[in-house]
């Protein structure tokens, strides 16, 4: 009688599991991963120093670019409500730091980033152009006296949303970590990259790189023009400045970044040669390190900049930049272009202009629907090491909103001319938003709405070295920012704006076959993926994805069931 209750026990475990967690069941939030089951939530993780109540941070409700380094498993989130950069810990599952300045909600006082010690405190050389660089001597704008701490990020101003229009002043925004886990660049609102040495505790500043003019956040007026000027007007308020340095891609063989300021009128990309800096032995200060950043005062590794114009227009396929003379010659455009009413990028007024020598081109845009004008413009981009070139997606190469294009970026290093748009790959019914390598040289597009047209679902593989289309997927769409997995092969795609609400797409990217779409919440941009247990990070906002921190927010974990 006995051994009959233990096969009766046995069989009915047997059953329970099958049908509980091994056939793709996806109502099993504590069951162990299984290789053909769908995902659903495993885990959830509380953000550090955010709660209904307000204080202190409130809830996570504005987020951006999430990052996981496999070296370290230390999954990254750009925290626009704490101000800082959360780090977790993806083997357990569990908070393990914040990275902010003096002004965040979790890294006040001495707790902030350093600025590095090496760099002289008599001198403005880390960015005495906002109080979000580093505070040093000669930075003393009332309130935020120098203490050699840096200054900050600017975090979502005035409760950043899509719908108000104020995300351009709204960071930490995009973040990139080096292979080595050793150093991090993170994009901030005064249009600025700042760079954190990681093997510190707690990370340090190393550098903190203009991109373009800062936002007038430290006055003497402020930004409330500019976030008034949100409303039908486009950010186009001086006080606007070049907004912020947003998406970001590495060149891990030649240290370069690629980082877009894609919110300006007229909006730009920026190369900058990041050796000296990773490799420690320098700070990229300007060319007087002694005066503040500013068009003819530029910082000393910016390569070039290419700047999105549309100068000259609708040139697909093709070279587009201006190329001959020094300064330029009569019927050439003169390059930055301003994006607003105030001096943009760090280039002056062109190539060879006095005093201001970075290298800068054109890149190809339709000005009648630039930049945030039309809510489109240059977005997420991808590194290609089989062509030493970058990617970038761009939403408004033509006139026709229906079409937009991926464009090759020729970084051409030692070249005093500086880097140069080669090609732009057509992406038809898309508002291409992000880009990512997958196998080979196989690269996932993902796809958007685009100013009010609406279209299907849809997102593409392209071939990396000429842009032909190798396979649409039309079961998601609405997409903001995806990922590659190469562990188990795969694409993890955060799609906000599906019409049946937001969800976390999953395509093989062997097959690029589409497997499955997960709800996520309301919102949900970011993704992110650890390749040693092929857990799925996805930050959500407030809500009852979160459950036990539904009114706080958190960091859902998906897995396969």
């Amino acid at each position: 009688m006995k051994s009959k209750r233990v096969l009766y026990f046995l069989v009915v475990l047997a059953f329970v599991l099958l049908n509980g967690c091994g056939s793709g069941n996806s109502n099993c939030p504590t069951c162990g991963t299984t290789v053909n089951g769908s995902y659903a939530i495993v885990d959830i993780i509380p953000v550090p120093e955010h709660n209904p109540t307000g204080a202190p941070g409130g809830p996570f409700n504005s987020f951006d670019i999430s990052w996981v380094d496999p070296g370290t498993h230390r999954l990254y989130v750009a925290d626009r409500i704490g101000l800082v950069v959360d780090g977790f810990d993806t083997l357990n599952n569990v908070p393990t730091s914040t990275i902010g300045g003096a002004n965040s909600v979790t890294q006040a006082g001495d707790n902030a980033s350093s600025c590095d010690p090496t760099i002289s405190p008599t001198l403005s050389a880390l960015g005495n152009f906002t109080r979000f660089g580093c505070r040093t001597k000669t930075f003393s704008i009332p309130g935020f006296g120098a203490n050699n701490l840096f200054g900050g990020f600017s975090g979502a101003q005035c409760c950043a949303s899509r719908g108000n229009g104020v995300n351009p002043l709204s960071c930490p925004c995009g973040i990139v970590v080096t292979a080595d886990g050793k150093t991090m660049f993170v994009g901030n609102a005064s249009s600025a990259v700042v760079v954190f040495d990681l093997t510190t505790n707690p990370p340090s500043v190393i550098a903190n790189i203009p991109t373009g003019q800062s936002a007038d956040f430290d006055g003497p007026v402020g930004v409330a023009p500019c976030i008034v000027s949100a409303a039908g007007r486009a950010l186009s308020d001086p006080t606007c400045g070049d907004m912020r340095a947003d998406e970001m891609a590495y060149d891990e063989k030649d240290k370069v970044l690629l980082v877009a300021n894609g919110d300006p009128g007229l909006p730009f990309v920026t190369l900058i040669n990041m050796t000296a800096v990773v490799n420690r032995t320098g700070h990229c200060v300007a060319v007087n390190p002694a005066l503040p950043y500013g068009p003819t005062n530029f910082p000393t590794c910016i390569m070039g900049q290419i700047y999105y114009d549309g100068a000259p227009l609708n040139n697909i396929n093709v070279p587009v930049d201006d190329t001959a003379s020094n300064p330029p010659a009569a019927g050439q455009f003169p390059c930055p272009d301003p994006s607003t009413t105030a001096p943009s990028g760090v280039s002056g007024t062109g190539v060879g202009a006095a005093g201001a020598n970075v290298p800068c081109h054109h890149g190809p845009i339709f000005p009648g629907f630039g930049g945030v004008v039309s809510l489109a413009g240059i977005g997420g981009s991808a590194f290609n090491p089989n062509t030493g070139h970058f990617l970038v997606t761009n939403g408004n190469a033509t006139g026709d909103l229906t079409v937009g294009t991926v464009d090759e970026i020729d970084p051409r290093i030692g070249n005093p001319n500086g880097p140069v748009v080669v090609n732009a790959f057509l992406v038809p019914n898309c508002m291409p938003t992000s880009i990512v390598q997958g196998p080979g040289n196989n690269f996932l597009v993902g796809c958007a709405d685009h100013d009010g047209v609406v279209f299907p679902p849809n997102e593409y593989v392209i071939d990396g070295t000429s842009g032909k289309i190798l396979a649409t997927i039309d079961k998601v769409g609405g997409v903001d920012e995806i990922w590659y997995n190469a562990s188990d092969n795969r694409y993890y795609l955060a799609a906000r704006d599906m019409p049946q609400g937001p969800v976390l797409g999953v395509i093989d990217a062997g097959k690029n076959l589409w497997l499955q779409n997960v709800a996520t919440n309301a919102n949900s941009h970011s993704v992110a993926v650890d390749p040693s247990n092929n857990r799925v990070y996805v930050p959500m906002q407030a809500g009852g994805t979160c459950k036990t921190q539904s009114a706080n927010g958190c960091i859902a974990v998906y897995g396969q069931q």
